[in-house]
């Protein structure tokens, strides 16, 4: 008999459905072992030998495993192919070989092999038995330096900031870095000025005739004809005014070009068509399955790697932690034959299409992301599994097209660019003759973007070298620049691995530590500083640059990423890191000042000492959001919750409370009713104005939601449905977070 030992029960589940009776399958359930929760966990005097523990939660996980090692002559180590994944297996086997330091009782302990696979398939996991290796330390040791490297930031440094800033923050190694981005870019968007120009469009004819269009006089009105041009019409833009480019900044400048348009005359000078083929992209990466989720289907970075985790150990698709965009010959065959059968041989490519990854830290033993078997359907996907539903439908259908379209023939467009003399007589301040482009492209051929439609094509009429075309209707459009974007899950990953901060894997979770710390809020799925999160970054980039640098952080991974190839020994790097910071948290200490957090002033008395003491109303951002508070703060304990609405509606269901925003425990604000517990309405989803749910509507909701949930406890065997129990779980339960009703007082203290 052997031991197989993995992560997860899920997992566990399937490797057993696949390896028979001669195998019993055991989960650990994430991590067996780690640095204690209350201490720093690490000799500093010695080599920065890291002290792990048992989790209490855990004890009784190892006790089964040592039991069952025990009655097993080999164990097979089977974790995720991954850095974490190989110490997990390294700490599961020091634990099942050592009791309290000392050997085990067993006269011949079992031998132990390392099993690894990239996919929960059949012939993926008996292959992975069948050919067994040995722990790779280096990994192990690779995971062993990260994590030595940010418990030292995080219990020195965080200190630092609950004395000089206020108590509770944190610090982190590449935490704290991601947080200078997004400061940094909010610091833009308030500096930015912005810069006018104009854009100037006129619609033209090709047969003659007037279409009855009126010139618009609103340059801030887009009218229909520009994105919609009646048959036979273009619209063209003009780009030069007497031959020198034209770019009007103001009004001014525009206004006598407008006013001349009309009475030009139009012919086609130059007529350029391009064929232009485009190629697919690669299979995801963990990364660009982050950036994809996030732009098409609305997904955080933690909610597309909690999904992708479910799709991985119910064995439909592959490793989703990976950086490489690889793919097996198996799978190109498998995606070439399926394209053969269902679109034809034409959006088949001659050869297969083969990729490579730029970074020299790629791990190319793993795949990109890809489904199992592409004959499984999105459709099949949700209730496959106990856990599985909509979302995963949803992510997995975005995996299979990008993997099958990374296989199919490239798209062919006819690009055509139109030229346009305009001549006309010269008045004063006008010109004598203007250049105008057209643009538009037609696809001849769709390839790879069957799987994923566009509809940018601008169909531009036949036209001949040197035709007389006929003046509509102009608009000049006044614009203005736009200052850079905020950051969301999608581009703040990009921007994360574009240099070289953190890794794929660890993003979910930086992105994360973020919100849920209070430094920064999401707004319309866009992260925003909060006046903490911004304290933070100023302290920490005043006092500790050397650390908050981006190349810093990066070639600290760079390091890290050393020790994994066994080119570096992780002992020396922890301490090359260590022994500057230390001087610095030392210095910082005693020198720093006491940062005081901005506050938002109200121009209201404090109630309670505003008569008496003067003080005023402030608006302050603690860990659970704004509260109102005294500027006396903590002379005057005065604090009030801040409720926020939505203006100018009432409850959908009772039509006399307001709709106010009210924060859940799980960090997703909700809308409810202000009349609450009289009105029990809430929904996820803001109301429609003019909502209106009647009490009869309100419970064939509430009989539904029900229905789903008792759906949901059959399916599951009777039991709620629970985070999956990988390694992306921690064993430690989070407590939940509270409103910031029963803790305003407690934050205003803080």
């Amino acid at each position: 008999m052997s031991l197989v030992i993995v992560e997860s029960p899920t997992k566990a589940r399937k490797l057993a459905e696949y390896l028979g009776s001669k195998y019993t399958v055991m989960a650990s359930v994430g991590h067996v072992r780690d640095l204690p929760k209350s201490e720093l966990g690490i000799d500093i005097d010695h080599d920065f030998e890291p002290t792990y523990v048992v989790d209490a939660g855990k004890r009784d996980v190892v006790k089964k495993l040592r039991d069952l090692a025990e009655r097993n002559e080999v164990v097979y180590l089977a974790t995720d192919p991954d850095r974490e994944g190989e110490a997990i297996a390294w700490h599961v086997q020091y634990l099942l070989t050592n009791q309290s330091g000392s050997k085990s009782k067993r006269s011949n302990d079992p031998k132990f092999y390392r099993a690894v696979f990239h996919e929960i398939t059949k012939q993926a996991v008996q292959s992975a038995i069948a050919n067994p290796i040995q722990l790779n330390q280096d990994l192990v040791n690779a995971q062993q330096a990260r994590r030595v490297v940010d418990r030292l930031v995080g219990y020195q440094v965080s200190p630092v900031l609950w004395r000089k800033v206020r108590r509770g923050l944190s610090a982190g190694r590449v935490q704290s870095v991601a947080l200078r981005l997004i400061v940094e870019r909010e610091r833009e968007i308030q500096a930015f000025v912005p810069e006018e120009y104009w854009e100037l469009d006129v619609l033209l004819s090709l047969n003659g005739g007037q279409l009855g269009i009126s010139v618009s006089g609103d340059p801030l009105t887009k009218p229909a004809w520009l994105d919609n041009p009646p048959a036979d019409t273009l619209v063209a833009r003009v780009i030069k005014i007497d031959e020198k480019n034209f770019e009007p900044q103001s009004a001014a400048m525009a206004e006598p070009i407008l006013r001349w348009l009309p009475g030009a005359q139009y012919q086609v000078s130059s007529i350029e068509r391009k064929r232009r083929e485009r190629v697919s992209l690669p299979p995801f990466t963990t990364s660009t399955l982050q950036q994809a989720a996030a732009n098409r289907l609305g997904f955080t970075s933690k909610q597309t790697m909690s999904l992708a985790q479910q799709l991985y150990e119910e064995g439909l698709i592959t490793y989703h932690r990976t950086d490489a965009v690889a793919l097996s010959q198996s799978a190109i065959e498998m995606a070439r034959a399926h394209i053969a059968h269902h679109y034809g041989s034409e959006y088949v490519p001659v050869q297969p299409r083969r990729f490579s990854t730029k970074s020299k830290n790629a791990q190319e033993a793993h795949e990109a992301i890809r489904v199992t078997d592409v004959k499984i359907s999105a459709n099949a996907v949700a209730g496959r599994g106990a856990k599985l539903g909509d979302r995963h439908a949803k992510l997995y259908d975005l995996i299979w097209r990008r993997f099958v379209a990374s296989q199919m023939a490239a798209s062919v467009s006819d690009q055509t660019t139109i030229l346009i003399e305009a001549r006309g007589g010269a008045a004063d301040g006008q010109p004598s003759s203007a250049q105008l482009k057209a643009t538009g492209s037609v696809m001849t051929f769709d390839g790879w973007t069957k799987l994923f439609p566009a509809s940018d094509d601008r169909l531009l009429p036949a036209v001949q070298d040197n035709q007389a075309l006929q003046y509509q209707v102009h608009h000049g459009a006044q614009k203005f620049t736009q200052p850079p974007a905020r950051y969301n899950d999608a581009s703040l990953v990009k921007e994360l691995e574009k240099r070289g901060i953190g890794r794929p894997s660890t993003y979910a979770s930086i992105i994360s530590v973020l919100v849920d710390r209070g430094y920064v809020e999401r707004l319309e799925k866009r992260f925003v500083p909060t006046a903490v999160g911004m304290a933070v970054a100023d302290f920490l980039l005043q006092h500790f640059r050397v650390f908050m640098e981006y190349d810093f952080t990066a070639e600290m991974e760079e390091d890290l990423d050393r020790i994994a190839r066994g080119e570096r020994e992780w002992h020396k790097v922890v301490k090359a890191f260590y022994q500057p910071l230390a001087q610095i948290i030392a210095q910082v200490t005693k020198q720093a000042e006491r940062v005081q957090i901005p506050v938002e002033e109200t121009g209201e008395s404090c109630p309670t000492c505003g008569a008496t003491e003067g003080g005023r109303v402030v608006i302050r951002s603690g860990r659970f959001g704004k509260f109102r508070s005294c500027n006396r703060f903590p002379e005057c304990d005065y604090t009030e919750n801040i409720v926020e609405k939505v203006a100018d509606q009432k409850c959908p269901l009772c039509q006399k409370g307001e709709v106010i925003i009210k924060p859940s425990r799980w960090g997703k604000s909700f809308f409810g009713c202000s009349r609450y517990p009289e009105c029990k309405w809430a929904s996820w989803k803001k109301p429609e104005p003019g909502l209106v749910i009647t009490e009869a509507e309100w419970a064939d909701m509430q009989a539904e939601r029900e229905a789903k949930k008792a759906a949901k406890l059959a399916k599951n065997g009777g039991k709620p449905a629970s985070k999956t129990a990988g390694r992306s779980t921690s064993s430690a339960k989070k407590t939940p977070k509270k409103s910031p009703r029963s803790k305003s007082t407690k934050a205003a203290k803080a």
